[in-house]
Formats: C-alpha cells, structure tokens, sequence
C-alpha cells in the first residue's frame, strides 16, 4: 500500500499532456483478438488497468512487444484457450473490470468466451445482462457458474441480428460489436453508445476489414466478414485527464496549458466547465486555463440553480461529476450535481465535508454544492480514496486546501492515472509518494 502527501496551497504553472484514454485502450486491446495478424497500437497509457490487461493477453498466449514507452504490438496467433477455464484467469480477470470485454471478440473467433466476475470500482451496480443478451441474440448459449460467480458464452457459428440495448452501454456496445464483425450476416445494434472511444474502436475495426457503417450515431450496422487483419491505431487522448486538470487549474488559482486534447473529441465538456465560470481558450488543438482568484457558477436563464447531470454521450460524461463536484467547492454560487449512472459516487463527499467543504448530499444520486468563492479554504486532512475519479478529485481539494494533506489507498489512482507525482510535479504541486 502507498500514499500520497500533498502539501496544498500552492499555484501551479506550465504544461501537461494528457496519457492516452484508458477507456478506449480496455476495447482497443481486447479488439486484438479477433485476428492472427499482428496489430500495432499507441499512446497506451502506462497505468494498472491496462497493464493487467496487457498481461491477461499475455498469459493467453498473445505475443506482446514492446517499441516504445506508449506503443506496444501484438498478436493473436497462438491463443491458449485453456487459460480460460484456469484458477489464474479466474484470479486475474476477476480484478478488472474491463477484462468483460475479451468475451466477445474470443466469442466470434474461437467460439467461447469465458469470464469471472468482473471487478474494478465500488460505485454500485454495474450489470452485464447487455453484453450477453447481445451475445444470446447473436445465437451464443450463456452459462453461468453461482458458486464461483464465472460466466461463459459459446457458438459454433454466430449470426446476425437485430438488437435494441436496454441500455447505451459503452463496454456493451463494444463487445457486441467486437463479437458482430465475424458473424454471418447483418446485425444491427440500435441504442448503441457512440462515444469518441466506440467510434475509434468502430474505424480501427474496419481498418482491419470489418463493415460497419453508422459509426457516430446510436445505430450501427455491422455487415459479418470471414476474417480480419492487422492495423495500426492510436489512442485519442483521455477526456477523463483533459478535465481532472481543467478542474485541478481552477481550484488552485493556476495557468495551465493542456496539450493535444483533441478537441473534437471533447464533445460537452469545455462547455460545463465554462458554465462553472471556468475561463479556458482554444489554441490550436490545447487548452489554456489563465490563472483566476474566482469564478462564478452561471444560472439558468430564468434565475433556477444550475443542474449538472451524467448522460450518455454526447452527453456530460459520468466520469467527471467528481471533479466537477469538487470544483464548485471553490466557486461563487451553487449548483445540483446529479449522478444519475451510478448509486455510490458521490459517497466520498464525506471527505471534503471534513475539509470544510458545505456540500449537502441530498440521496445517493444528487448533492447541493454552496461554493465558499476562495474565502474559506478547504483544510488538510487524512482520506482514503475509494475509487479511480473520487481518488484525483480527493488530490484536487487535497492541491487547494490549507496544510498537508495525507491520502491513502492510492493504488486505485494509479489505475486511472500514470507518473502522476512526476507530472504534477512538473508544474509546481508539492506532492510525494510514500510507500
């Protein structure tokens, strides 16, 4: 176990660049199963999540290299299926969340697909009943195993058809996708999520050879191909990144520039942060947040308390209402976060109202922020931190706050964020880490 102290207080100044999306690199490299060719992929990010996938690939029998800090090969030409059905993958994949997205492209290529219980992040309820409903309607037969909580998916062929998701899935969407591309047939996938990362994982795929057309909206059409073959792909920067510092700049009063965010990949999210008064400019693909003493949350136009909510994309992303959260501490005005997605991600509240903060946590979907306007700082204190997102939002307040601060349980920071001591370091954060 290791832990962060951070002494806050301090203004930052200087330039970061955003680590590749964690969330596109979970698909992108699980998508490198559904071929024997070798596939080429970078900007991955050098995080835990993704390097436990990595060696997941690994043990199954993928070879992986390495050419660079950020790019990696691979290729799936030997697969170990055995490793499936073994007390190590139970143990391995049963750690990542992620890891559910193997199960549809081993599914289309080796005809099962096997998966424990996935884990990851303590924010309630994350069901899979549309990945292997999709899986069911392609003609695959679903297994499960209570007592060891393992699920299993196998089809000597599979065949196109028509679905409508009960829900827009991101991972869903994906590993229906990934299992449609080798089926016989056309499937259509109605209420698809179209986030910037499905339609990255949708145009890698037809550099491969797939037919998928739609890609963008909340319909895809996937034509079945015989087969697949390599491709080079990079990974669009994280989103996630781009707004964890776009909030880190404002809470701590600094002049920050984001590199090569991709802009046009960052949909809402510039917009929200401006309506929380956050000043940032566009030059040419970065972002540039000036130093600001305050910023003031905008109303609605009727005088109503402003209301930021999750939706899917084009949406504001769920992933960024802890930062947002612990941004309108600071600000001038009110404001309603509602967390729709998911029932325990605003649990961690309990740590900046121990820092000062005046957030009133309505139920476990909704919290009302009375922002202090810089004129009472929050105070340093001991925390843990409970997830990925809550875990930098923690460090964020941490930044600004009065005092050195102490966070424990970092590790689940490191599966979101790489070298984060050493980049915020760069731009002037009084951080270290103890192990």
């Amino acid at each position: 176990m290791a832990t962060f102290k951070i002494e806050g207080g301090h203004k930052l100044h200087g330039e970061i660049t955003p680590q590749g999306a964690k969330n596109e690199a979970l698909q992108i490299a699980c998508a490198v199963l559904l071929t024997p060719e070798k596939v080429t992929i970078s900007n991955i990010p050098n995080i835990i999540d993704v390097n436990k996938l990595i060696f997941i690939l690994g043990e199954l029998g993928v070879k992986v290299a390495q050419l660079s800090d950020d790019t990696y090969t691979f290729q799936a030409n030997e697969i170990n299926l055995e490793y499936l059905e073994s007390d190590d993958f139970k143990r391995d994949g049963s750690s990542l969340r992620g890891s559910i997205m193997l199960v549809g492209p081993l599914l289309a290529r080796f005809g099962k697909g096997y998966i424990p219980q996935p884990g990851g992040d303590k924010i309630g309820r994350r069901r899979l009943d549309t990945h292997f409903e999709g899986f069911i309607s392609l003609g695959a037969k679903f297994r499960y195993n209570k007592e060891e909580s393992f699920y299993g998916v196998e089809a000597n062929q599979l065949y196109g058809a028509d679905m409508l998701l009960d829900e827009a899935s991101v991972t869903g969407t994906a590993n229906i996708v990934m299992a449609a591309v080798l089926a016989k047939g056309t499937t259509t996938v109605y209420n698809a999520a179209c986030e910037p990362y499905i339609q990255q994982l949708c145009k890698m795929l037809n550099s491969m050879g797939a037919k998928i057309t739609g890609v963008g909206s909340n319909l895809l059409t996937i034509e079945g191909v015989e087969n697949l073959g390599g491709c080079e792909h990079r990974i669009l920067p994280d989103m996630i990144e781009i707004g964890s510092w776009i909030g880190m700049a404002a809470m701590t009063k600094s002049e920050l520039t984001i590199k090569n965010v991709s802009w046009e990949n960052l949909g809402v999210i510039p917009r929200v942060f401006k309506k929380m008064g956050i000043k940032l400019e566009k030059i040419d693909d970065d972002i540039f947040i000036p130093a600001q003493d305050s910023y003031e949350i905008q109303n609605y136009i009727d005088g109503s308390l402003l209301t930021i909510s999750d939706a899917p994309w084009p949406g504001f992303t769920p992933d960024l209402l802890s930062i947002v959260l612990v941004v309108a501490t600071q600000a001038k005005g009110s404001v309603l976060i509602h967390q729709k997605m998911f029932e325990s991600r605003l649990f961690f509240v309990d740590k900046l109202i121990d820092m000062g903060a005046k957030v009133i946590l309505c139920d476990p979907h909704r919290a009302t922020v009375i922002g202090s306007n810089h004129e009472s700082n929050l105070k340093a204190t001991t925390m843990v931190s409970p997830d990925i997102r809550a875990g930098i939002s923690l460090l964020i307040a941490a930044l600004s706050a009065d005092g050195v601060s102490t966070i424990h349980n970092i590790e689940q920071i490191d599966r979101g964020y790489q070298n984060i001591v050493e980049r915020l370091q760069a731009v002037g954060a009084k951080i270290e880490r103890i192990n």
